[in-house]
């Protein structure tokens, strides 16, 4: 069951890069952009990756920080951010614990096989750690805008 608008968003403890262990609650009094994707260097996580870098600026002028959740281990984050200068956080969710917390994992098909994936999912939390918004099965084009667009109204 997802986590709804306007309940308190469940607290997690992660790797994010080079092995620092983060929880949600250290960003208590700020907003959080936290979005789930399935994978570091695939097409459709690149793209969503590098918008939400290259509208950073945009993003933190709406008060907000931004966290990439994903099953990918803290050496491929690291990787991954350097290869494309990302400059928000990455966690590692290698158990998923996080994901099923959230809610973002449901079956997926490439090439006729089904499997349990991510399905990628963004949620916006306020200072006080209460779900402001959430987007499902994101389309990555245009993503980004939804979320500051979001972010602006919600302030």
């Amino acid at each position: 069951m997802a986590i709804e608008t306007g309940k308190k968003a469940k607290e997690f403890t992660a790797f994010s890069g080079s092995g620092k262990k983060i929880t949600l609650s250290d960003f208590k009094g700020k907003w959080i952009v936290l979005y789930f994707y399935p994978k570091d260097n695939t097409s459709g996580c690149t793209e969503e990756a590098c918008s939400f870098r290259d509208n950073m600026g945009r993003i933190t002028k709406s008060g907000a920080i931004v966290i990439g959740v994903s099953p990918d281990s803290v050496k491929s984050h690291d990787g991954f951010k350097e290869k494309y200068s990302l400059n928000f956080i990455l966690v590692s969710d290698e158990e998923k614990s996080i994901c099923k917390a959230y809610d973002v994992l449901g079956e997926k098909s490439l090439y006729g096989r089904k499997y349990i994936g991510v399905i990628r999912s963004t949620y916006i939390i306020d200072a006080q750690g209460i779900v402001r918004h959430v987007f499902s099965n994101v389309k990555v084009d245009g993503h980004v805008d939804e979320v500051i667009a979001k972010l602006k109204e919600l302030h």
